[in-house]
């Protein structure tokens, strides 16, 4: 088990990843990139993982990569090992978007550099009050196009706010995130995890098959053309028609009860789905 973040995983299937470095204010090293990589990539294939839920334990989520541990070892190594490490940073982030069950932010204090692009990958942020966030790379004299920033910030507040927020590197506080797009919702610090894990434990209770779905068509559809993209998602949901989640659903409307999701698959040729 990884020292520096540790995971749960409760009865409904949410796993709660905490970074556990609260006297650096969560750093990352280059070993915890390493594990989060990994985990995420392994989720995938984790039965009992449906939805994750990442936060950072003591005052902060995550201040990014460790200035000792990272930025001085990094004067010390090849340029080759200095790509092996920006690919491995990249790596995580593309894990977590590859990864077809939600992952929520649970943004309990500052995230900055790599950990506002932990943030970003999320799929839903909930802020406490007091959270503030910033794509701080251009400040220590490095892209802001990092980790894949570049590609996902304009995705979620436009080209003019990520401009902003990557060119500057200014900190921006929960309620200027909200207003930006970044933040889903605003809670009291002391809500911020309870709020992250309440949402969590409602779509870990959900049509898992759909919500993977979904989650990869967003992704997907910025690179199509409109036609392409209705077609794509008239066979997704024509699949999703004949599925059992969505019979489960109508059995339950008609009977006037919560349907109870399976998140079950029939592929084609194994017959309609009862």
């Amino acid at each position: 088990m990884p020292e520096s973040f540790h995971e749960q995983i409760d009865d409904d299937g949410v796993s709660l990843v905490t970074l556990d470095r609260p006297e650096r204010y969560n750093a990352l090293t280059f070993e915890v990139y390493r594990e989060l990589a990994d985990r995420f990539a392994a989720m995938q294939h984790d039965d009992a993982v449906h939805a994750v839920v990442i936060t950072g334990a003591g005052k902060a989520f995550c201040s990014g990569g460790d200035v000792h541990d990272i930025i001085g070892r990094l004067f010390e190594v090849s340029e080759e090992e200095t790509l092996a490490f920006t690919r491995m940073t990249g790596e995580l982030i593309a894990n977590m978007r590859k990864l077809r069950k939600p992952i929520l932010a649970a943004v309990n204090g500052m995230a900055a550099g790599a950990g506002a692009v932990i943030a970003l990958a999320s799929d839903l942020r909930v802020f406490a009050q007091t959270a503030k966030i910033a794509f701080l790379f251009t400040n220590v004299g490095l892209t802001g196009a990092d980790m894949g920033a570049g590609y996902l910030l304009p995705r979620v507040v436009g080209q003019g706010r990520a401009s902003e927020l990557l060119l500057l590197g200014n900190a921006i506080d929960a309620a200027t995130a909200e207003r930006y797009g970044l933040a889903n919702q605003v809670v009291p610090r002391d809500e911020c995890l309870p709020t992250a894990m309440a949402l969590g434990q409602r779509l870990a209770k959900g049509p898992l098959a759909a919500l993977a779905s979904t989650k990869h068509l967003i992704d997907a559809e910025w690179s199509l053309d409109l036609d392409t993209a209705i077609e794509i998602e008239a066979l997704a949901q024509a699949m999703h028609l004949r599925q059992p989640d969505h019979k489960r659903f109508h059995a339950a409307f008609v009977a006037k009860r919560p349907p109870r999701f399976s998140g079950e698959i029939k592929r084609h040729g194994e017959g309609d789905a009862s």
